[in-house]
């Protein structure tokens, strides 16, 4: 009981929940068995050790959650979920729907104040409802610590291109000029010029296909020619410019997901929904998927949390906030070291 959080906030004394304050108050049964209830003697409000988590009132197996969860960000649709773990179909919607929100939730908490060494963007295109509706992916990564920072799902526009790159900065440190290279999109050039304004480096790799084969590629500066050379220079992917690891994002995402998989009858029904599941990978992605190819000799560069499965990211513990008998979970704040994040770890000064 020394790792429960108090219901409440504001009863004293507030903060972690303590031994002595919060006592075993009976059990509830569910479907799975009988779980343990407990009171806090302060305020008197009763919880379960599920509270404020996605398992709250789930009436089956954690475990059970959890994998359902972790089917879905192999690249299974719901349908083949729901045959596999002998669950309902409007049970496994519901389930995603709940761990979505959750891991927007944590995202938007923990990615946060992240160095940016070199940054590349891309779309990925796909139909939500019919086929005459089609979408765009907007994603972005940091190409030295492999984070997934923001998606953005919508048009391809100049809005949804300026609501990707606003979110980044927002996110980002601004210690150093990193290096922003995206392909030949028109709007890429404006929406970055006037996020992070003229002192920034940006580059385009812009393909020429020909029966579905590149037969051209061409490089140029957009921003920064002069700074750009020397970003080339300080990169540790190449002398080139190349979109390489965000078209491996791009491969990963479509491998991760069963909306975005090619030839395949699985599709979003709505823009809401492959958007909330772009949220339950990005989250796979960057806190749980093992980062196996960021390690150089000694060093490894922990892109997330690493060796870490669902269950714990699922959790999590949250502070309880009551206000005219309504209940608002935060996340609570997580002590330096027990989550790290991509981009935020010491770097060597000589790498």
């Amino acid at each position: 009981m020394k790792s429960l959080n108090r219901p409440n906030k504001h009863c004293p004394p507030s903060g972690k929940g303590d031994s002595g304050a919060i006592i075993c108050h009976g059990f509830y049964t569910t479907r799975c068995g009988k779980r343990r209830r407990y009171r806090c003697q302060s305020c008197g409000k009763t919880f379960c050790s599920t509270s404020g988590t996605p398992n709250y009132r789930l009436q089956h197996r954690r475990a059970t959650f959890d994998e359902v969860a972790a089917l879905s960000v192999e690249g299974l649709n719901k349908s083949a979920i729901a045959r596999v773990k002998r669950v309902a179909w409007n049970t496994v919607h519901r389930w995603l729907e709940r761990a979505a929100g959750w891991c927007r939730r944590f995202s938007d908490r923990n990615i946060t104040r992240f160095a940016a060494v070199e940054l590349q963007a891309d779309e990925i295109r796909t139909i939500v409802g019919k086929k005459q509706q089609s979408v765009w992916v907007f994603v972005l990564i940091d190409v030295w610590s492999r984070l997934w920072p923001s998606t953005v799902v919508g048009k391809r526009s100049y809005r949804n291109t300026l609501d990707l790159f606003r979110d980044v900065s927002n996110r980002m440190t601004l210690e150093r000029i990193p290096l922003i290279t995206t392909d030949g999109f028109k709007f890429y050039g404006r929406v970055i010029g006037r996020v992070f304004g003229p002192a920034w480096a940006n580059g385009q790799v812009i393909k020429t296909r020909r029966n579905d084969r590149v037969v051209k590629v061409e490089r140029r500066a957009v921003i920064g020619g002069g700074r750009l050379k020397q970003a080339l220079r300080d990169s540790e992917d190449s002398l080139k410019l190349n979109t390489l690891f965000v078209e491996w994002l791009n491969l990963t995402i479509r491998q991760s997901s069963a909306y975005l998989g090619r030839r395949t009858l699985c599709h979003a029904r709505g823009k809401q929904c492959l958007d909330d599941h772009l949220e339950l990978v990005r989250c796979h992605y960057n806190f749980v998927r093992p980062p196996r190819a960021l390690k150089f000799g000694r060093e490894v560069r922990t892109a997330g949390l690493t060796k870490r499965a669902l269950r714990e990211l699922f959790s999590s513990r949250l502070l309880f906030l009551t206000s005219k008998n309504v209940l608002f979970a935060v996340f609570e704040t997580v002590r330096p070291g027990r989550f790290p994040i991509r981009g935020v770890h010491w770097r060597p000064s000589n790498s």
